[in-house]
């Protein structure tokens, strides 16, 4: 199975995160075991009576006053075992929701700070995956195993305790269910946390090539990729259902063999303490005693290696979701931020595959303030380049720079403030329109909101019913494609870069509005670099330089009438633009 592009933590990480987790919310916890201590002790009362009872009543000693004096007991320590159960649950349930809120809301921290290349190269798939079923599998184990095994380990512990105290002897049968519990664990534990892991991985690829296939069903039906895409996805799903027949398997020898050892425990007291009781060692009142903790050992320690089970699963959603901790943060700068404004790239090679270079050797410099297009045939590169630009991509080698510091230096919010990429791709999301244009500038006036509108020719948005408050996205005005990308442009206004790498970001307005839209967005750019990625050559005609490329390099560099003068590759995809 292919490695996932996303890391996955260590076991070691894992330990480590839960400790602090618990260090953090250790109040709750040992409030926790607090309640559960004096549950469990009240429900070791209950045995001790009946077995006194049973033994008065077997000596015949037993009275009226003494049957009264012993139900009261018992029914003050149910009330007792059965509300701090309750109380302890509760507390469980609390520091369950705690413990997932904070993974959640780191979750979705670290995430907003993953290199946008990584994520591009991982799919949609593998992230939304773990904000999803991996968090809905924690939620299960981090809501319920760890409350209840907590609250089982103390009962276990206290009801241990109780029968070594009352009859240390017949302690002795639970040694004889250590080797067939242990053994059956120990074999499952070597196998099950590789199987989880790689079940969820596999559900990860189903769900990346069901989400790709929905995606891009258009180019499958365009390409008649169709019937090769459904033997992948039938595959995919092969594979994962085969992990989850792996993992049932692992779970149908060990819940057998563990259940098995529970029996021998209880079969033992039952058949020794009786013999010992007829001769005289054991008295009535220990043995009686001695079976119902026996019994009652049961339950936790079943508890426990089941909820333990459910731990395996949440353990590898849970290495899954930390594991993207171990991706460097974007967010810290390793440089002091540049001063100057100047962009340059210095021996650029990049490739999306090993050995497999889509760039070779670039060197370019943008001066403050110019005006480039990039143009060439398709394929030749110019997108990949303006990526590297704009700091999406690291370069395989040589560098990017932006007054003389390094692109990789600096922090992803650093680079947005001084360079932004604009693509045909965009996002509107749920809430009002001043809520998609206040992610670029949350600070500015609803003038400021408008004036930024109307820069992208946006006149639409002044008739809104509501105007700014007009809520869009899902639920609310749907907004056309052509309308979406203005508002994707409008963002890059109020965000104010002082470089723009344009990436066919007019692609979805016809060829009249797209050209308007560019002419008013040069007034508003004016002072700043605007790197076009051409693919209607008018936008080249009005750049002050034209670089273009093929097959990964540069092969021209000058302005439009140098180039038509030149009478190279530009001057041909001029006159075959004209003509067509």
């Amino acid at each position: 199975m292919a490695k996932p592009i996303l890391p996955v933590a260590s076991q070691a990480n894992v330990r480590r995160h839960v400790r602090m987790l618990l260090n953090k919310h250790r109040k709750t916890f040992f409030l926790l075991i607090g309640l559960q201590v004096v549950a469990a002790a009240a429900g070791l009362v209950g045995p001790q009576v009946l077995a006194n009872f049973v033994s008065d009543l077997s000596n015949g000693s037993a009275t009226m006053a003494f049957l009264f004096w012993a139900s009261g007991l018992f029914l003050a320590a149910v009330v007792v075992h059965t509300v701090f159960t309750g109380l302890a649950r509760l507390r469980g349930a609390v520091l369950g929701e705690s413990v997932l809120a904070d993974l959640r809301e780191d979750f979705v921290e670290t995430s907003v700070y993953l290199p946008p290349g990584l994520v591009e190269r991982a799919g949609t798939g593998d992230l939304v995956t773990r904000a999803t079923t991996d968090v809905d599998r924690l939620n299960w184990a981090v809501r319920h195993a760890v409350p209840e095994i907590v609250i089982a380990i103390v009962t276990a512990t206290l009801v241990a305790i109780a029968l070594i105290v009352t009859a240390p002897i017949l302690a002795l049968a639970w040694l004889c269910a250590v080797p067939p519990i242990l053994i059956g664990t120990r074999w499952y534990m070597r196998r099950a946390p590789k199987a989880y892991a790689a079940e969820m991985a596999s559900y990860t690829a189903v769900n990346t090539m069901v989400a790709e296939s929905v995606d891009a069903g258009r180019t499958i039906e365009t390409y008649r990729l169709g019937k090769r895409r459904v033997q992948d996805t039938d595959g995919a799903i092969k594979t994962w259902t085969g992990w989850e027949r792996r993992t049932l398997f692992l779970r149908c020898v060990w819940f057998p063999t563990i259940e098995a050892g529970y029996v021998i425990p209880l079969v033992l007291v039952t058949t020794f303490g009786g013999l010992l009781y007829i001769n005289g060692t054991l008295t009535l009142e220990q043995f009686t005693a001695s079976v119902i903790y026996t019994q009652m050992l049961i339950e936790p320690v079943d508890l426990i290696l089941m909820w333990y089970d459910e731990l395996q699963i949440g353990q590898a959603s849970l290495a899954r979701l930390i594991g993207v901790h171990d991706v460097p943060r974007d967010d810290i700068e390793t440089e002091t931020p540049p001063e100057g404004r100047d962009l340059r790239t210095s021996n650029l090679r990049f490739s999306y595959r090993d050995n497999h270079d889509v760039l070779h050797g670039i060197n370019l410099q943008f001066p403050p303030g110019q005006r480039v297009a990039i143009v060439g045939p398709s394929g030749a590169g110019k997108s990949t380049l303006g990526r590297l630009l704009a700091g999406v991509h690291p370069p395989r080698t040589g560098d990017v720079t932006v007054g003389g510091t390094s692109l990789a230096h600096l922090s992803t919010e650093s680079v947005r403030s001084r360079i932004a990429l604009v693509t045909q791709e965009h996002h509107v999301f749920t809430g009002t329109l001043r809520d998609n244009l206040a992610i670029a500038h949350a600070e500015a006036t609803d003038d400021e909101y408008f004036a930024a509108l109307d820069a992208v020719d946006a006149d639409w948005a002044r008739s809104m019913p509501l105007g700014l408050d007009e809520p869009v996205g899902s639920g609310g005005a749907k907004l056309s494609p052509a309308q979406a990308q203005q508002v994707a442009l409008a963002r890059i206004v109020l965000a104010d870069p002082h470089t723009l790498v344009l990436d066919e970001a007019t692609s979805l307005l016809d060829p009249r509005s797209a050209r308007h839209l560019e002419r008013s967005l040069a007034a508003v750019l004016t002072g700043r670099t605007v790197i076009a990625i051409a693919h209607r050559l008018h936008t080249a005609h009005d750049a002050e330089r034209i670089i273009v490329m093929e097959e990964g390099v540069v092969s021209e560099d000058g302005s439009h009438d140098e180039l038509i003068a030149a009478g190279g590759a530009y001057a041909s995809l001029w006159s075959s633009w004209r003509k067509s």
